[in-house]
């Protein structure tokens, strides 16, 4: 039996709330991998050409979809809409991941509008 093993690098980008990977990007969807730290929180945002996708893997996250505020936990999910105000958020003692799904003509980090953030970013 033939048996190939593949070792593939993932740039890690950190953050002041922790750190992103992208696993994969193609046209029109980019998949991330994203650790929030303890007590840490994403800028309050929205995005002008993108639709994303988040998938809780490890602890409980906290998410701001508009005016609406509640917790998943691993396994569980929700969609953000291109426009809608979102935040992810971790507040407890232990780390949250997620998984993201982006989707749209344009998947930049600049396509990024932040309303509140804590670290001072505009």
């Amino acid at each position: 039996m033939n048996t190939t093993t593949r070792t593939e690098t993932i740039e890690r980008t950190q953050r002041p709330w922790g750190w992103y990977e992208t696993v994969s990007e193609v046209s029109g969807n980019k998949i991330k991998r994203i650790q929030v730290a303890p007590g840490q929180q994403l800028s309050l945002q929205k995005h002008s050409q993108r639709a994303e996708h988040w998938v809780v893997t490890q602890g409980t996250a906290r998410i701001t979809l508009d005016d609406k505020v509640f917790d998943l936990t691993p396994g569980q999910h929700c969609d953000i809409a291109i426009g809608q105000v979102h935040r992810l958020a971790n507040l407890t003692s232990g780390v949250v991941e997620i998984v993201e799904v982006q989707f749209g003509s344009y998947l930049g980090e600049d396509d990024i509008v932040r309303l509140q953030d804590d670290y001072g970013r505009n």
